[in-house]
């Protein structure tokens, strides 16, 4: 298992588009995904959940990445929010 913690750094937070594209990318992968903060982690794919989580910019998201393509994930999905969800700043 992988745990991490990775910063929202886009300027909107985790909104509808944003956490479509994180739960879209975490469906790409077999392994479980979970992301949260406060204690409290969802199902990364999960959008619904992911917006409920009502993360802003700034906000350090707790993320735990456990199956046969983990690292991989944890790669994709910190390259993804460290890009801002491609969206422009």
């Amino acid at each position: 298992m992988i745990a991490c913690q990775i910063e929202i750094v886009n300027k909107l937070g985790l909104h509808a588009r944003a956490a479509t594209r994180l739960a879209t990318a975490a469906k790409e992968f077999e392994c479980d995904i979970r992301a949260g903060h406060n204690g409290k982690l969802v199902d990364a794919r999960s959008v619904m959940s992911l917006m409920l989580l009502a993360a802003s910019q700034g906000t350090v998201l707790d993320f735990e990445f456990d199956g046969a393509d983990e690292e991989q994930a944890h790669e994709a999905i910190s390259a993804l929010l460290a890009d801002r969800f491609g969206e422009p700043e």
